[in-house]
């Protein structure tokens, strides 16, 4: 250990959310001795969400940041250590492994877990912060079923908000697509099934609008929005233009689904391979092994890998298998160093 590492361990996990729990549950009942560090959104999205009510076991739902801090604890009972920290960076081409935090600190681990997670991209208008939870919502299928045989607005214009729009008008009086140009970015599947629900009714399309301001309040949830639109669409760009109108709609729940962002910047100088979106690769498949990376040691959960079902329930199976592959490949690192170590007595005793 150098002299600037504050402590070297058998694994690390980068995360804090459902995926990274679960990791650190099965790693500390597996004697692995993980340390978590929690990044800068301890909880992830789940503590943004104020009722679970898919998560298995939880009949009459469960809180998001309740459900977190029961993993939390049942992490620590096993022996899992958790800390507020920044991984800044992850050194591939020393083993073990040197991880070093935003703060400046360094650890050394023979073993990485990468569930980091990925933050769901926002407006950054008036209202959507303080609402967020209470009406406001990035994932349609976690929170629609809240708002049964309300209006809802949902913003964006590619795959995922035709598919959350689609999705919602099994709860919704009536679904507004909110779309700052005059077509969906969406394949054509999801364009052709929105149309579809367009022509029935459940879906009413509005073309080169943009949202610039969620009303209500905590207490009595989304109320309403604000709108502009113009002609020749990206409205907001335009809103000393004469041809921009300004519009109110009374909604009771307001999504937002304009894409993620996942939170792999610390892994840019390792040789783990990154998605042109910069998600995580994992070898995948149906063996063993499936969470693991492109670096032997190296293995990625969550949300961080998974751009499609981001589940809180599917990020909790993939942590484990992202722990239970970790074992397994420490086991194979620990045979191989007594091996070494058998091998380098056998030669001292013949000299």
């Amino acid at each position: 250990m150098t002299d600037d590492v504050v402590e070297h361990r058998k694994l690390v996990i980068a995360g804090s959310g459902i995926a990274a729990l679960s990791a650190a549950i099965y790693a500390a009942r597996s004697n692995n001795d993980p340390l978590l560090f929690e990044g800068d959104e301890p909880g992830g999205q789940l503590t943004l969400t104020s009722e679970v009510e898919n998560y298995p076991g939880f009949p009459e739902g469960i809180s998001g940041p309740e459900l977190i801090n029961d993993m939390k604890t049942q992490a620590k009972r096993f022996g899992a250590e958790l800390e507020h920290g920044i991984v800044e960076s992850v050194d591939d081409s020393v083993r073990p492994f040197r991880i070093e935090l935003s703060n400046g600190d360094a650890y050394t681990a023979d073993a990485v877990i990468v569930a980091s997670g990925a933050s769901a991209r926002t407006l950054g208008i008036p209202g959507e912060d303080e609402l967020m939870g209470q009406g406001v919502s990035t994932c349609a299928t976690c929170d629609g079923a809240f708002f049964r045989g309300e209006d809802m607005v949902v913003v964006g214009g590619g795959d995922a908000a035709a598919e959350e729009a689609s999705f919602l008008t099994k709860f919704a009086d009536t679904v507004y697509l909110v779309h700052r140009r005059d077509e969906l970015r969406a394949e054509d599947y999801w364009a052709d099934r929105v149309q579809d629900q367009v022509e029935d009714g459940d879906i009413e399309v509005l073309w080169n609008t943009e949202a610039v301001e969620v009303h209500g309040s905590p207490e009595e949830g989304v109320t309403g929005t604000t709108l502009v639109r113009h002609p020749d669409g990206h409205p907001t760009a335009k809103l000393d233009d004469d041809e921009t109108e300004q519009l109110e709609l009374d909604v009771g729940a307001f999504f937002v689904a304009i894409g993620h962002t996942p939170n792999t910047e610390f892994l840019e100088d390792t040789g783990v391979e990154l998605d042109d979106a910069g998600y995580v690769q994992t070898v995948g498949g149906t063996g063993g092994g499936q969470t693991a990376t492109d670096v032997e040691g190296i293995f990625g959960a969550g949300d961080v890998v998974d751009y499609h079902y981001q589940q809180a329930v599917t990020a909790a199976g993939m942590g484990s298998k992202a722990a239970i592959d970790a074992d397994d490949y420490l086991e194979d690192l620990a045979d191989a160093v007594a091996s070494e170590g058998s091998e380098e007595e056998t030669a001292t005793a013949d000299d």
